[in-house]
């Protein structure tokens, strides 16, 4: 039935929503501050820029990205099933960009390929 549509989690689920948004958010702020000026959206690395091994980025290799899927997973509980299902998808095109950064950066920085194996993806 259309008049349904979108489908709402119980309130309980849709209260879990709240501290992933918010711890997202703190995650992605101490990634944006950790990297610092080499924070770029493209997935090329800025000229300036050097390998970061601190902070988050000693958690995982792409602590942006995890933020970002934690505040659009929170909304999604937040608001409806599809949209939480629609993370997913976000996660997948990230992955991807994640590869392609990847490659750029194994190329970029001789100590990354060991960073790589000491540190999980993330996404």
């Amino acid at each position: 039935m259309l008049g349904a549509f979108p489908p709402i989690w119980p309130g309980w689920v849709r209260i879990a929503g709240v501290p992933l948004i918010l711890g997202g958010i703190g995650f992605g702020i101490w990634a944006g501050r950790t990297l610092g000026s080499a924070l770029t959206p493209y997935p090329l690395p800025r000229e300036e820029a050097t390998l970061v091994e601190r902070g988050p980025y000693g958690i995982v290799r792409h602590p942006i990205y995890v933020a970002g899927l934690l505040v659009f997973l929170g909304y999604g509980l937040l608001s409806s099933v599809p949209a939480t299902a629609a993370v997913t998808l976000l996660a997948a095109l990230w992955h991807f960009k994640a590869g392609v950064e990847e490659r750029h950066l194994t190329e970029r920085f001789s100590g990354y390929d060991e960073y790589r194996h000491r540190v999980r993806r993330g996404v």
